[in-house]
């Protein structure tokens, strides 16, 4: 057919053409009804949330480019309570993954759900922390809510689903894609008042969540490293340009609104936790030699003028206790008191 006599006949069927179309359309659009709905009946705790439900997030009606459908699965409850996101890098630092655990369990035992992305590394750490100390965590997903990524957190999705809930604004058979992840970023900082970097790099894809996070008019905290480090240029960068620098739990909790405030401090949490006089510590002396980044061996039994065997029997005993913990290199230590 040449191109004069193709131009003729769609000047003579546009409306029929267009009908067509409109049906495929429409014919598209309920397949994916179809597909929702029956992904829904599946189970008790799979529910389909848009933004007239009573469970749709309250803070996500507040930026613009809010997600028009939630695909949850677990308790859809968790989703109007208060929370704090803790995102950062997936290649994290041991210290790194213990100040995410342990800041997630502090925020938890206060009675703030915790938000992160499932992702290996900070976010793992903080899902695992909220989950033992009994808390509420939301796992935000750059795929369907079927689909288990990284396979590694196949556990995770099942405690987080039990203790929390799985949220996602795509398909739920939707599988991973590298473009959809930076997308689910925005939700992860709207759903929260605030959110806490740990060990975040430069050009790290958690500053998009900080970015956005800053952008909606939540708070932005940042957790300083060491200067010489590059895990944590991107945490500097943050608190360079004002965002909280975090020591402790209290540095969150007195940036939250008023109201919320004034009920977490109800709970006896005080406004700084003071540091344990260091003679009330285990072997204080070498839990002294041992620094927050890497140590040597060698650097640990010089600056604590203990003996090698000693130096050896005491880290053992800190490292059963949770003081300290055995790295490539040498020792971390984990906690300050």
């Amino acid at each position: 057919m040449d191109v004069q006599t193709l131009r003729q006949r769609l000047q003579h069927e546009p409306e029929t053409l267009s009908h067509k179309l409109q049906a495929s359309h429409f014919v598209a659009a309920q397949q994916k009804l179809d597909t929702a709905l029956t992904w829904q009946a599946m189970a008790d705790d799979h529910v389909i949330v848009t933004p007239d439900s009573s469970f749709y997030p309250p803070l996500l009606h507040e930026i613009d480019d809010a997600p028009t459908v939630l695909f949850c699965k677990g308790d859809v409850q968790s989703l109007l309570r208060p929370a704090i996101a803790i995102v950062g890098s997936r290649d994290a630092s041991r210290n790194g993954l213990q100040q995410a655990y342990d800041f997630a369990s502090q925020l938890a035992a206060a009675g703030l759900t915790i938000v992160s992305g499932m992702a290996a590394g900070i976010d793992g750490a903080a899902h695992q922390g909220c989950l033992a100390a009994g808390g509420n965590t939301l796992g935000i997903l750059g795929t369907g809510v079927e689909q288990i990524y990284p396979r590694r957190h196949k556990q995770l999705f099942i405690d987080v689903r039990q203790q929390g809930c799985l949220v996602s604004e795509f398909w739920p058979d939707v599988k991973p894609f590298a473009g959809n992840f930076p997308k689910r970023n925005r939700i992860i900082s709207g759903i929260a008042l605030g959110t806490l970097l740990i060990e975040a790099r430069r050009k790290s894809g958690s500053l998009i969540t900080a970015r956005l996070a800053s952008e909606q008019g939540r708070e932005v905290f940042a957790i300083p490293g060491n200067v010489l480090a590059g895990d944590h240029q991107g945490c500097h960068d943050l608190i360079k340009n004002g965002a909280k620098l975090v020591e402790d739990l209290a540095d969150i909790i007195e940036e939250l609104p008023p109201l919320l405030q004034a009920h977490l401090e109800s709970l006896a949490i005080e406004p700084h936790l003071a540091n344990q006089d260091s003679s009330e510590l285990p072997f204080s002396r070498l839990l002294a030699s041992v620094g927050y980044e890497t140590t040597a061996l060698d650097v640990v039994v010089e600056h604590s003028g203990i003996t090698l065997d000693l130096v050896l029997e005491q880290l053992l005993e800190l490292e059963l206790q949770g003081w300290v913990a055995a790295v490539p290199g040498g020792y971390v230590r984990l906690k300050r008191s």
